[in-house]
């Protein structure tokens, strides 16, 4: 090797790390998440703040759930200097329970801190009520008692979710007073799009967007300047009712209010982003009774979420083996009915999960209300009818085909056609029934839906099979 090429040569280490960290669909390489553990696990922590100094906050966030669940509180330890609320905010929830145990409470407190309201809310109300006392404890009076404030709403509430930190001005001042207003003082917020306008009890009358006021004359009452229409969001209101709000009045902010009708606080579109795909994937996952089906969710949770639902599927499964019992005799003087009746419960059970998908979607999304419900059911109705129509003249003639036995494929038509009729009403009504209920419709419906699928499939076969005589032909 020359004395130049002694003069740059770099440890192994560095000279085998990958050149970018990020592949090319923008995710930490396998190999840099390896290097950075490998750095921790040798105790070079200096290796590894050097690896992962120059990362964006949501990479750092993604490096800590890419790791080994068992590095995970090393990798805090090392790291520490470098983790601050934006990579907390960024992380996954389960992930983040796991780093902020390698933490000390005021660490945590700091970086709690460090954060909007709503974001440090997320981090401390998953917590175990003596941590979360502890961190709260170790806090400054005035970020405590906002915080304490926000836990003191329901869980996945608009109080929850709002923003302290607004600009509000009250309605009698002039465009002149609400600019000399925000250039005088340094503590007020930064980021903001509106102005709300509030009364003497503090309760808002209006909004004024920033552009309002750069370009109305000085001298213009800012009551002039607002508009005076706005949405409000109870404190209370769910979180997923919100999000509808700001998907239906296209709102980029809206003021919160309490109960007696003062402003409490804000909530932005981009906190509204996370709500809607954290509720669709939610919906999504609460029809599959798959739990928070996170994959860094403990493998105790999982099983305890998933089991539950699968002992009721049982239970329900045995309403469908109890009607198959009642016709023990006509399947054993007639094997093909054995062959063919799951074809019967298996079609009309996927028919009864799309309807199912579709109204629990409309129920979530307010498509679906009592002004239109009697209209819903008799589209999906005619839906099920022109289904059931082409399946079951596909099965008839492929069964009579198949088995040279007209009335066997006559006999499964009618089953096909009845069955998913049943399905389509039963994946209409079911959601809509346990919505009225009060019940989650996304989290019982499917269970409900297959076994009458699979229950009415099975007595439509077998029976008209037993009524027509067709087993002892």
């Amino acid at each position: 090797m020359s004395e130049i090429d002694e003069d740059i040569a770099v440890p192994a280490a560095i000279a085998e790390a990958p050149s970018t960290p990020h592949d090319s669909d923008d995710r930490l390489k396998p190999e840099f998440v390896a290097e950075v553990v490998a750095a921790v696990e040798a105790g070079d922590v200096a290796r590894a703040c050097e690896l992962v100094d120059p990362l964006h906050p949501a990479d750092i966030a993604d490096l800590f759930e890419l790791a080994p669940a068992e590095q995970r509180k090393p990798l805090a330890a090392a790291l520490a200097d470098l983790l601050d609320g934006d990579v907390l905010a960024e992380m996954n929830d389960w992930v983040r329970d796991q780093v902020l145990e390698a933490l000390s409470a005021q660490q945590v407190a700091d970086l709690a801190s460090e954060l909007d309201t709503d974001d440090a809310v997320a981090i401390l109300e998953d917590m175990e009520p003596e941590d979360q006392r502890e961190v709260l404890h170790a806090m400054e009076p005035e970020d405590r008692a906002a915080i304490e404030e926000a836990l003191s709403y329901p869980e996945e509430s608009a109080g929850r979710l709002m923003q302290r930190d607004l600009i509000a001005v009250p309605e009698h001042w002039t465009v002149r007073d609400v600019i000399a207003y925000l250039r005088g003082n340094d503590d007020l917020t930064t980021d903001f799009w509106e102005i709300f306008v509030v009364d003497v009890a503090h309760k808002p009358v209006g909004t004024c967007k920033v552009s309002w006021v750069m370009r109305a004359p000085d001298e213009a009452p800012i009551a002039e300047v607002m508009a005076r229409e706005q949405t409000l969001i109870p404190a209370e209101m769910d979180q997923e009712e919100v999000a509808l709000r700001f998907q239906k009045y296209a709102l980029i902010s809206a003021a919160v209010v309490d109960r007696t009708g003062r402003l409490v606080g804000m909530i932005t579109v981009d906190d509204i982003v996370h709500i809607i795909q954290e509720e669709a994937g939610e919906d999504a996952l609460l029809l599959s009774q798959a739990g928070d089906g996170d994959i860094n969710e403990p493998v105790l949770d999982s099983y305890r979420a998933r089991v539950r639902w699968l002992l009721a599927n049982l239970l329900t499964a045995l309403v469908a083996s109890t009607v198959i019992g009642i016709f023990e005799h006509t399947i054993e003087r007639m094997v093909a009915l054995a062959t063919l009746m799951p074809i019967v419960a298996g079609v009309g059970g996927n028919a009864g999960t799309q309807t199912m998908a579709v109204t629990v979607r409309a129920i979530a999304t307010n498509q679906l209300t009592r002004s239109n419900t009697a209209r819903s059911i008799m589209r999906e109705l005619r839906v099920a009818m022109l289904n059931g129509s082409t399946v079951a003249v596909t099965i008839g003639i492929g069964v009579a085909l198949v088995f040279q036995n007209p009335a066997l494929g006559g006999v499964i038509a009618a089953a096909m056609m009845t069955n998913i009729l049943i399905a389509g009403l039963a994946g209409v009504l079911m959601p809509i029934t346990l919505d009225r209920l009060q019940v989650d419709p996304a989290v019982a419906s499917s269970i409900f839906v297959t076994m009458i699928t699979d229950s009415m499939g099975f007595l439509a076969f077998l029976g008209l099979a037993t009524a027509t005589g067709l087993a002892g032909a």
